[in-house]
């Protein structure tokens, strides 16, 4: 297996979209958008990222501000610092982290799991939606 790696140094800057198809290590600063949707993106101690990222897992050393969406993990180091939401089937916190922002650890395989079925045939007698029920990252919620 060719493991191919890439690294941008703590003295680049990059504005705009990011994307590639090897792993990724960032120790400057990246203002726009990463996407990495087969590698593992890691944010180094120096990296400072403001972006929507993309990626099959993704490792916070540095501090990011943005959302994350890792079709496998996502591991905030003790060092590391994410205000976002975060979407991945597995998520790591560490102690002395900072986090602010949503999680989502619905696995993509499986969207119907933890959401409502559709109401059954006794139910239909109100088919109009309550007015507490609000969408909660684009799905529906019951109260």
């Amino acid at each position: 297996m060719n493991e191919e790696k890439a690294s941008i140094g703590k003295s680049i800057v990059i504005n705009g979209e990011l994307s590639g198809s090897e792993d990724l290590t960032i120790e400057g600063r990246v203002d726009g958008k990463i996407e990495l949707r087969d590698h593992i993106l890691t944010v180094g101690s120096n990296g400072r990222i403001k972006a929507q990222i993309s990626a099959k897992a993704i490792v916070v050393l540095g501090q990011v501000t943005g959302n994350l969406n890792a079709t496998e993990k996502v591991d905030i180091k003790e060092t590391g610092s994410v205000e976002g939401d975060v979407v991945a089937p597995r998520v790591a916190i560490a102690d002395g982290s900072h986090f602010k922002g949503s999680i989502d650890m619905q696995k993509k395989d499986h969207p119907e799991k933890g959401t409502f079925s559709k109401p059954d045939s006794k139910s239909k007698t109100d088919s109009s939606p309550k007015p507490e029920t609000s969408p909660v990252n684009g799905e529906f919620a019951r109260v």
